[in-house]
């Protein structure tokens, strides 16, 4: 079936039907990429979420426009309507999980996370034995028809998803750090400001107090302010400016000095290139600050 896009919607990969009554199917890669020469084509699924573990060999994925290249011990999250599609080398061996959205709505509540709604790609690293384990199992039980099937079944899938969703709030929390420390250097950056602003310092003075570069600082300025760090600094000068307007008597030369600027007609320069009005026109309007 072609969606509006023109992209195929599949219950699994070249079915129009889902093939089994279980809410899980279960498969090595092999089984199904080598009937379609180890390309899967671009694709996506209306109702259900599939796990790609690549225990050998290399596969080449793209899930919504991201691409990967990867080999043994990865764990490929494609999550439900995400268009995707997989090259695999004639070597692969690993397994394709379909779970379909009644099974995943079960567990999501029980989940911290929502590791199946993002297309991430995860490495099994030290837990590798333990994912190959579980997919092994999963395999045997998937293929059998023993008591209590359908229970193991959903523990196994409750073990992968619980693993996913670690990995999943470790990663955030890896990515949140250096995020943290960026905010604490502009918390620092805003407190040094505050104290030197009528000094002018150069933004490697303030860069050197917080102990990083110049480029590093002006990074962090602009990835979570939108601005420079010169802009940071002259945008309290401008406030500071626009409060002695309104709020004092002060003269403009008076301000132009307090705020250490060494000639009226430079702070003038200054203040008009910031707001667009000389001080004498911004005083004249007196807006709320």
């Amino acid at each position: 079936m072609l969606a509006a896009n023109g992209v195929p919607v599949f219950k699994l990969y070249g079915e129009t039907s889902w093939p089994t009554p279980d809410l899980i199917h279960c498969e090595s890669i092999p089984e199904r990429s080598r009937l379609h020469d180890w390309t899967i084509k671009t694709h996506r699924h209306g109702d259900l979420a599939q796990l790609l573990y690549v225990q050998a060999g290399q596969a080449h994925v793209v899930v919504d426009d991201v691409e990967r290249q990867v080999g043994g011990g990865a764990l490929q999250v494609v999550p439900v309507m995400s268009i995707h599609g997989f090259s695999f080398s004639e070597d692969v061996q690993g397994y394709v999980i379909s779970l379909a959205k009644p099974i995943l709505e079960r567990f999501a509540p029980l989940l911290e996370g929502k590791p199946m709604a993002q297309a991430e790609c995860y490495w099994a690293d030290d837990d590798r034995r333990y994912l190959d384990g579980l997919f092994a199992q999963l395999t045997e039980e998937y293929t059998q028809r023993r008591p209590e099937r359908d229970l193991l079944l959903q523990s196994v899938i409750c073990a992968l998803l619980v693993w996913l969703s670690r990995r999943s709030r470790q990663r955030a929390q890896h990515i949140a750090k250096p995020r943290e420390r960026g905010q604490q250097h502009l918390d620092t950056l805003t407190q040094l400001i505050e104290r030197h602003f009528r000094e002018h310092q150069q933004i490697e003075h303030y860069a050197q107090q917080i102990g990083v570069s110049v480029a590093h600082l002006n990074a962090l300025c602009r990835q979570l302010t939108g601005q420079s760090a010169l802009q940071q600094v002259n945008q309290r000068v401008v406030l500071e400016a626009k409060r002695n307007l309104i709020y004092t008597s002060m003269t403009i030369g008076q301000v132009a000095d307090s705020l250490g600027f060494a000639e009226q007609a430079y702070f003038s320069r200054f203040f008009k290139r910031a707001t667009g009005l000389t001080p004498k026109e911004f005083r004249l309007q007196r807006p709320e600050v």
